[in-house]
């Protein structure tokens, strides 16, 4: 695999001047080439170097320094990331590149505006390197990505591509979405960092719909200190704040944590002690969610009277090609009756009110969990299990994986942080103290 690329380093050389856009898309296609026929994080496309050239080029001359132009723009050097080749989720709509999400649905019918999220991108002068990978119509069948730590595992899902491709070296950001645990799972098992805002917080116009009210745009990098960068380009109103002082770490024991693994409980364990080593005080929290099974029940509801309505009139026409575990997930959702749906909105509003509570009435200013039930499984069969990001997920809050150590065998580990409602800056400022104790991800190189 390619070292990994650490996202403020790279765009920082790119601004100043020491590469040119043209020369990084030279770069990323010879790491693609390389690379990809491995991993396959990327979906095939054929003309990418000729694309990637003529954006490049269109991007060097809307910023190409000359005295009279940009004195007229008032500009006194190119924009944040400019020039900086992004992996793009194939459920997100990009001008110029088909929309599959992962589907063997005729891409025409799935087409539409350009997200939101890549205009932001765009107008601060970043490439989209191409779509990634994702697991059909980002629910759960697995598309053909592989771990780069080791090509037998799965890279998690469902953004499988946007988290391999940071992880394997071949751009230093990609964008994914989150329902349940599509973001941090993938991460946690590639090593990287995955950040998903409070829901809502990146416009997902533009974005194939899984479940409306659960559907978050997320972001990969290979540290903090690139996911700030990107929360400040993606995120609505973003304001950075200081870390002061330690937070106070709050552990949801109970039935929850029992759904980690063996091995993912004892790596919890040391890296709590760890935590506390370094000053920290974690407080074991019982009474948030004695009631998680209930939580899953509400959650499941959502997510699956929304995913049916979402393919209401795409399921119909075209039900023979979807994949076997997708149709029947849309079926079950069919199943569900709106006024099971209204009272699964009304528990989740109160589920909501009861963490924020919780967190005061305990002095929690973040939750610290396992981020996955274990590494990478083995075998390509399946994403791996997202129940660990299930509770926050479905409260909407923002969370961050971190990456924390490798098990046996030598794949990542992950911590996950969650935050309060819309206190994102905060998170990762915070995270940002944390982010040492761990020593970074796995393998990052020095910046290049």
């Amino acid at each position: 695999m390619e070292p990994p690329i650490p996202l403020v380093p790279a765009a920082a050389a790119l601004r100043a001047g020491d590469q040119g856009p043209a020369v990084e898309v030279e770069r990323l296609c010879s790491r693609i080439e390389r690379t990809d026929s491995v991993v396959r994080a990327f979906t095939p496309e054929p003309g990418r170097h000729a694309r990637l050239t003529a954006e490049a080029r269109a991007v060097e001359a809307r910023y190409r320094r000359t005295d009279a132009a940009w004195a007229c723009a008032g500009r006194t050097e190119p924009p944040s990331l400019y020039g900086v080749p992004v992996g793009v989720k194939d459920v997100i709509q990009v001008d110029g590149l088909p929309t599959h999400a992962g589907s063997a649905l005729p891409p025409g019918v799935l087409s539409g505006p350009q997200a939101e999220v890549v205009d932001r991108l765009r107008a601060v002068g970043a490439l989209v390197a191409g779509k990634t990978v994702t697991a059909e119509f980002a629910i759960d069948a697995p598309g053909p990505t592989r771990n780069p730590h080791n090509p037998g595992h799965t890279p998690g899902g469902s953004s499988s591509g946007s988290a391999a491709a940071v992880a394997a070296g071949l751009v230093p950001l990609a964008i994914g979405t989150q329902t349940m645990g599509s973001v941090i799972r993938p991460a946690a098992y590639c090593g990287v960092v995955g950040f998903r805002p409070t829901y809502g917080r990146i416009p997902t116009d533009g974005v194939l719909a899984g479940a409306p009210t659960l559907d978050t745009i997320g972001t990969f990098t290979t540290d903090l200190a690139g996911a700030a960068l990107a929360a400040s380009v993606l995120c609505d109103d973003w304001s950075p704040v200081a870390g002061d002082g330690p937070p106070a770490l709050g552990v949801p024991v109970g039935p929850y944590l029992e759904h980690a693994g063996p091995l993912a409980r004892a790596a919890f364990a040391r890296q709590l002690d760890t935590l506390r080593g370094c000053g920290l005080p974690v407080r074991e929290v019982s009474v948030l969610l004695p009631d998680f099974d209930d939580v899953v029940r509400t959650f499941r509801t959502i997510s699956g009277y929304e995913l049916a309505r979402v393919h209401a009139e795409l399921f119909p026409r075209f039900a023979a090609l979807y994949r076997p575990g997708t149709a029947a997930a849309i079926r079950r959702g069919r199943e569900i009756d709106g006024v099971a749906y209204a009272a699964a909105l009304q528990a989740r509003s109160s589920y909501r009110r009861r963490i924020a509570d919780v967190m005061v009435a305990q002095g929690v200013d973040l939750w610290v969990t396992p981020a996955a039930t274990g590494p990478a499984p083995l075998g390509l069969g399946s994403t791996g299990d997202a129940v660990m990001s299930l509770p926050w997920s479905h409260a909407g809050l923002p969370a961050v994986t971190l990456p924390a150590g490798r098990a046996p065998g030598g794949l990542p580990l992950g911590v996950q942080l969650v935050g309060a409602e819309s206190a994102d800056e905060q998170l990762i400022a915070w995270a940002s103290q944390i982010e040492p104790v761990f020593g970074g991800a796995p393998g990052v190189a020095p910046p290049r």
